[in-house]
């Protein structure tokens, strides 16, 4: 009889529970169709989605906007649907707060953060005033992240090369990380939201300590211009993707310890468009998306070398513009659905959902493709986490389906108009403006000042009279004569 000892074959693949994965788009009446999705050239997704909403930025005339869509109502949207709107310019990056699923994030052109309010069932009108408006940039914001594990902070990357760290608890600017020497292209947190990792055209890689600015690790990407960065969750390793001397699209894999070398370099094609990377810790998939084609790359990364096994492609001849990713509490467990894509598909204004699908014949649930992953609920305060706390996300199961976490509500707080001083600078104190642009919004935005004063001082011109009139009154009556 063979013991397992003597026997010496091996299979010829390696051997993995996600080789089969296949993408499936959805029918079209599950599809979201007439959308005038923006044709703005940022390289971000202009799209976010999660359990219950679809947010997408939209082509509009004089400001920004974008629309936010419930999930069930799937089909044609009218062109009057009502959009969200309060930007004076281009909306440059929309994000969901990860633990209160009605409250979404806008950063514009107009140097502002914007934090929104979305009713139950949707916009059923034209939406202009925010929860909150947030000002502390000098130039155009591109970039907004929620922080992974804590809630109401929120991280703000603008073109004048800073990175605020926003407090919505008191809606003001807490810490400012100023260690760049030019635009900021990617932020990715690690798990528990201790490390910042951030991508920048001056070709470096950065392993950022948050709450003191700190640089821990960085890396000069001469060979590798780093486009996009993305933590692999609890492995130490950070993913980049880029272009090579060659400019030929490129990932890197690093160790977040060492960024001196690449652990490994792998040229993928000669496509032009960047390469957006996406991660699941929960199956360790990586997803390799290219703005500009309509492929999706997936791979099973490990610890251990060669790191990265490529598994399968999904194709599709339409090009996708960006890709807004469901959350895990938002899959169909019963259809073994492991991630869900949202294609912005520009020329046909249309968003597709993709489903990422493990073949298994069994309908019972399938616990080894959905372990306990981060669930709605936040593992700190922002006192707690500026403090110094660190904690990991708080978990949850998928196995009973998705049950809402007990209702958390964004309170706005009461601002007064004051200087806005971190680390020593007024961040409100006039900037010149450094492109025409610039001088544009900063032109808008004082007609709207002009404009607001005129009405006050039309009122107080108004009250004025009324008070002549009654000392008039008081002087002529016949107990005064």
């Amino acid at each position: 009889m063979l013991t397992l000892t003597q026997m010496s074959w091996r299979p010829q693949y390696r051997s993995s529970k996600f080789r089969n994965v296949y993408g499936k788009v959805a029918n079209r009446e599950h599809c979201f169709d007439g959308i005038p999705i923006t044709k703005n050239v940022h390289d971000n997704h202009f799209c976010a989605v999660n359990a219950r909403f679809l947010a997408i930025v939209t082509e509009s005339a004089g400001g920004g906007s974008f629309l936010v869509i419930p999930l069930e109502q799937t089909g044609r949207i009218e062109p009057n649907y009502p959009k969200v709107c309060g930007h004076q310019g281009n909306v440059l990056d929309i994000k969901w707060n990860p633990f209160i699923d009605n409250i979404i994030a806008s950063c514009s052109e107009d140097t502002s953060v914007r934090i929104w309010e979305i009713p139950e069932g949707g916009l059923k009108r034209n939406m202009t005033e925010a929860l909150l408006e947030l000002h502390g940039h000098s130039r155009r914001v591109g970039l907004v992240e929620w922080h992974p594990t804590t809630n109401n902070i929120l991280f703000s990357a603008g073109y004048d090369y800073k990175v605020l760290i926003w407090n919505l608890d008191v809606g003001e600017p807490v810490k400012m990380i100023d260690c760049h020497s030019d635009v900021i292209l990617c932020m990715s947190f690690n798990t528990d939201g201790s490390l910042l990792t951030t991508t920048c055209k001056d070709k470096k890689l950065r392993v950022i300590e948050p709450r003191s600015g700190r640089v821990l690790q960085e890396a000069n990407c001469k060979n590798h211009r780093v486009n996009r960065v993305v933590f692999l969750g609890n492995m130490k390793r950070l993913l980049t993707t880029g272009v090579s001397r060659w400019n030929t699209r490129q990932i890197a894999l690093w160790d977040q310890e060492d960024l001196s070398m690449p652990l490994i370099e792998e040229e993928i094609d000669g496509l032009s468009g960047l390469l957006f990377p996406f991660y699941d810790a929960d199956t360790h998939m990586l997803y390799l998306a290219g703005k500009g084609d309509g492929n999706i790359r997936y791979y099973e990364i490990s610890t251990e070398k060669p790191y990265l096994s490529y598994l399968m492609e999904f194709r599709s001849p339409a090009p996708q513009k960006g890709l807004g990713v469901m959350p895990k509490h938002g899959l169909d467990v019963s259809a073994c659905e492991v991630f869900r894509f949202y294609k912005l598909v520009t020329l046909k204004g249309l968003i597709e959902p993709i489903s990422m699908i493990v073949p298994r014949r069994s309908d019972s649930y399938q616990e080894d493709i959905y372990p306990m992953t981060p669930g709605t609920e936040p593992a700190l305060t922002p006192d707690e986490w500026l403090g110094g706390i660190n904690r990991d996300p708080v978990l949850m199961s998928l196995k009973e389906g998705y049950k809402k976490s007990p209702k958390m509500v964004f309170k706005a707080p009461i601002k007064e108009k004051k200087s806005v001083v971190v680390n020593g600078i007024d961040l409100l104190e006039n900037v010149p403006p450094r492109t025409e642009n610039e001088l544009l919004r900063m032109f808008f935005r004082q007609q709207d000042e002009i404009r607001r004063l005129k009405e006050e001082l039309a009122q107080k011109d108004i009250r004025i009279r009324q008070l002549q009139l009654e000392l008039k009154n008081l002087r002529n009556s016949p107990k005064n004569c």
